[in-house]
């Protein structure tokens, strides 16, 4: 128990308890009442309280991670040892506080990780820019400028150009203050630029994001030399088609000279790389033998509703109306569903082909036979996962299953949820895709709880009780499924900052 609830009278602990359940709030005036001066002070005084928030949300960043310290993770040297250079950016703590925090505020771990940044620079490092954040009269935009160009400078620069700088930073622009900061920092200290410049090379990285309709933003951010090469020759490419005819918008052009100097379609020298394709198909929506509820169950499943030869006979036929086709040199696996979304089988494009030709083993290729001929991965008897349960598990999951992270599932650990050791089954049931760190996090840090169901939904718990949710892309609540009848959508998960 924290050392602040031991020295806590009973009836202070009460009122802490019931201050903290109450629900969140804000005073409104009648907005439609108030003049136009009145709107304006009124959007004054909000700034100001925004500022007041954002430095109370660091105060209690800061004593969450006053709770974690680094003593609770396993020490150099032994099993589950934080890789160098991986851990908290508030020193002192626990390397897994960023992976609470994200839970908490609902995250990723990176955007939990900057937040802890700015709010222990500011609490530790600059205390008279939080107190001004804490008196409303600085914002905390500005705030954190102050953070981001001197969070990495020594005591003595920010000793010299936080008081020389704060008095007017509320009237000055985000750019302009970022601009005198720099400034003002390099006089004090003539290596300061040297330092920054080499630090932002090391945050070079390439980045992408989904936008609408089917579309994404690949950025780089990398030295300003290769970066102004690198648009040079896109730039020229896409010029070169335009004189040769092609009169499609100029950034359409160079948004397709990039792709191909990428992908380099062509051949090239370096080494190749291969494409692999996943179709998933209901089973339900196969014209032939389709189904619906089993028992009363909202959805088909494995044992109620086998995946016959005939079925797969019908899907080998609709790929082929649609063309698909294993992309060069590469392959295509294929995914069967339920009508919630849950996964019943995967398999390749070959196997299905094989599999269809065959039939059963006991009626052959019988049309009208029930016999399962595919199904999900079964369980075995040791703590090794077979090379068709590993398929299975990057089918389903696709990412890492944590709250908030992305990592691609081909670049994750299958991990036992309840430990073999324990008496869990190497099983789709109680197996789920988690990169390394997250997987270390399960292992090693102390408080943690994860659940995991039949269907593949998981529960997370942190150490300070708050539960966050993880279902299989695509899958769907039951509830959801019968309160809204006929064909549902693929539902996803909120998308983390």
């Amino acid at each position: 128990m924290p050392v602040a609830e031991l020295l806590r009278s009973p009836f202070e602990g009460a009122l802490v308890g019931w201050l903290v359940a109450r629900p969140a709030e804000v005073d409104r005036l009648p907005v439609g009442l108030l003049s136009a001066a009145e709107v304006a002070a009124e959007l004054q005084r909000v700034q100001a309280r925004k500022a007041m928030d954002a430095a109370y949300e660091a105060d209690l960043l800061m004593a969450l991670a006053a709770q974690r310290p680094d003593t609770d993770d396993p020490p150099p040297g032994h099993p589950g040892a934080r890789r160098r250079g991986a851990g908290s950016p508030v020193p002192g703590t626990s390397e897994f506080l960023p992976d609470e925090v994200a839970l908490v505020i609902n995250s990723s771990r990176t955007f939990a990780s900057d937040v802890l940044t700015d709010a222990w620079v500011l609490t530790e490092r600059m205390p008279a820019v939080h107190d001004a954040c804490t008196a409303g009269k600085l914002d905390w935009w500005r705030a954190r400028v102050f953070a981001d160009v001197l969070g990495t400078a020594g005591d003595e620069v920010i000793g010299a150009v936080v008081p020389a700088l704060l008095p007017k930073a509320a009237s000055l622009s985000s750019g302009r203050l970022r601009k005198r900061l720099v400034a003002a920092a390099i006089a004090a200290d003539e290596e300061f630029a040297e330092q920054r410049r080499v630090e932002a090379e090391r945050r070079a990285d390439v980045r992408t994001r989904p936008t609408d309709d089917g579309m994404s933003v690949l950025s780089s951010e990398l030295p300003s030399p290769v970066a102004a090469a690198m648009w040079s020759a896109i730039d020229q490419a896409a010029q070169l088609a335009r004189t040769a005819g092609d009169d499609r918008p100029i950034g359409l052009l160079r948004a397709e000279a990039h792709a191909a100097m990428v992908l380099r379609p062509g051949g090239g020298e370096g080494p190749a790389f291969t494409g692999s394709v996943t179709v998933l198909a209901p089973l339900a929506a196969l014209r032939r033998g389709g189904v619906g509820a089993v028992d009363g169950d909202l959805g088909p499943s494995v044992d109620g509703t086998p995946i016959t030869a005939g079925h797969l006979s019908e899907l080998l036929a609709e790929l082929g109306a649609l063309g698909l086709r294993p992309p060069a040199g590469g392959g295509m696996d294929v995914a069967l569903t339920d009508e919630r979304g849950a996964l019943l089988a995967s398999s390749t494009f070959g196997e299905l082909a094989r599999l269809a030709a065959r039939g059963c083993t006991t009626h052959g290729r019988e049309a009208t036979c029930r016999c399962p001929v595919l199904t999900a991965p079964v369980a075995v008897d040791r703590y090794q996962r077979s090379a068709a349960q590993d398929r299975f598990l990057k089918v389903r999951d696709r990412t890492c299953r944590h709250p908030g992270c992305a990592q691609s599932a081909g670049r994750t650990d299958a991990d036992h949820v309840l430990s073999y050791d324990c008496g869990g089954r190497t099983g789709g049931e109680n197996l789920c895709c988690l990169c390394r760190t997250h997987h270390r996090l399960k292992t090693f840090a102390r408080g943690w709880r994860f659940e995991m169901h039949p269907d593949g939904t998981l529960r997370v718990t942190t150490p300070s009780g708050i539960t966050r949710v993880t279902r299989p892309p695509g899958l769907r609540d039951r509830i959801e499924q019968r309160a809204l009848p006929g064909p549902l959508p693929p539902t996803e998960e909120p998308a983390p900052f």
